[in-house]
C-alpha cells in the first residue's frame, strides 16, 4: 500500500508559543491566502522553491551544470547567477548540495506520515511534562486535508495532544473532517471587514467566520488568534466587531480565548531569497501601549487575553 505523503517546508521543535506545553509545529506548504504581512513566505506555494542569497554567491555555475530542469542560469552579458523564472524546481537539492557558498535552499520537503511521526514522538517525553504534543501549521494546513487527517489521527491513536493554526478559508466538510482529530484549533481572524480582508489577504471573509462559529458552536475547542498590524486592524471600530462576533462564546468552555500576534519583521528577508517584493508598505509594528490598550479592550469582556510576543 502507497503511504500518503505531505509536502511541508520546515518542523520546529521545542515549540511553546503555538498551543499548550513544549510542541512539535510542523509547516505545510501551500496557502490560499495572500497576506501582505506573511511572515512565512515561503509556505505560500505548494511547490517546491529555490532560496537564493544573492550575497553569498559567487557566481560558480556549480549550480546550473546540476540542475536538470534549468532553473538556474549564468545571464547572457553579465555572466552572473539568476534564477530563471517560470522554470519548475523538482526538490531534487542537486544545487543545494553544489553550492558551496550556501547561497541556495531547496524549500519543500515531501514525507510519509510515518516519516514525520518518528520525529513527533522523538520529544515524547517533554509533551508528558509539560501537557505538550503537535502542532500543524504552514502556509495552510487545510490545503492538504487527507495528510493532515491521517497525521492527526495518528497522533490521537498515540496519546498525543493536537492542534491545528489555520486561516479557516477551506471547505466546511474539510474543516468538519479535521475537527474529529483535533484537540485544539488555533483560528485566525485577520479583519473582520469582508472587502478589507480581500484587500489584505485576496480572499473575502464569510467562510472563515462561518467554519469558526460551526467550531465553536460544535463545542470543538478553539483559540482565536488575531495578527495585529498597525492603522490596520487595532482600531476601535475593527475591535469592536471582533468583541460583538465573540461576545455570545464567552461562556463557552470550549471558547479558550483570544492570542494577540503583535506584528513583526522576522520573514521580511525571505521576500527577497525568493525573488519577491515585500507587499507591505508602511511602519505597522505595534508600540506596548497599543498592545496594553487592545488587551485591555477585550479584557473588558473578561475574554482570556494573550499577547504573544516572539
Amino acid at each position: 500500500m502507497i503511504e500518503r505523503k505531505a509536502l511541508i517546508f520546515n518542523i520546529q521543535k521545542y515549540n511553546m508559543y503555538d498551543g499548550p506545553g513544549v510542541r512539535t509545529l510542523v509547516f505545510f506548504k501551500g496557502c490560499p491566502l495572500r497576506c501582505v504581512w506573511c511572515s512565512n513566505p515561503e509556505g505560500q506555494v505548494r511547490q517546491f522553491q529555490v532560496l537564493y542569497k544573492r550575497n553569498l554567491c559567487v557566481d560558480c555555475g556549480a549550480c546550473v551544470a546540476v540542475c536538470p530542469t534549468g532553473v538556474h542560469r549564468m545571464a547572457p552579458g553579465s555572466g552572473r547567477h539568476e534564477i530563471v523564472a517560470g522554470r519548475e524546481c523538482v526538490g531534487c537539492r542537486k544545487c543545494e548540495q553544489a553550492c558551496n557558498a550556501s547561497a541556495l535552499a531547496v524549500v519543500g520537503e515531501s514525507k510519509t506520515i510515518s516519516e514525520l511521526l518518528e520525529i513527533i514522538e522523538e520529544d515524547r517525553p517533554f509533551y508528558e511534562v509539560s501537557g505538550g504534543g503537535v502542532t500543524l501549521g504552514g502556509g495552510e494546513v487545510l490545503m492538504q486535508p487527507e495528510a493532515a487527517c491521517s497525521l492527526l489521527m495518528a497522533c490521537r491513536q498515540r496519546g498525543i495532544h493536537t492542534a491545528l493554526e489555520t486561516c479557516g478559508y477551506a471547505r466546511p466538510e474539510v474543516v468538519k473532517k479535521v475537527a474529529e482529530f483535533t484537540d485544539l484549533f488555533l483560528y485566525d481572524v485577520k479583519h473582520m471587514d469582508s472587502a478589507r480582508h480581500y484587500e489584505l489577504t485576496g480572499v473575502r471573509n464569510e467562510t472563515i467566520l462561518s467554519n469558526l462559529r460551526w467550531l465553536l458552536e460544535s463545542r470543538h475547542n478553539v483559540k482565536v488568534r488575531v495578527p495585529l498590524l498597525k492603522g490596520v486592524n487595532d482600531g476601535e471600530g475593527e475591535l469592536e466587531q471582533l468583541i460583538e462576533f465573540l461576545r455570545p462564546y464567552k461562556e463557552y468552555k470550549n471558547f479558550k480565548g483570544v492570542d494577540l500576534l503583535p506584528y513583526h519583521k522576522m520573514g521580511v528577508g525571505k521576500y527577497a531569497q525568493l525573488g519577491w517584493e515585500y507587499p507591505l508598505k508602511g511602519e505597522c509594528g505595534l508600540s506596548d501601549a497599543d498592545l496594553d490598550r487592545i488587551e485591555s479592550r477585550l479584557g473588558q469582556y473578561d475574554f482570556q487575553v494573550t499577547v504573544i510576543r516572539h
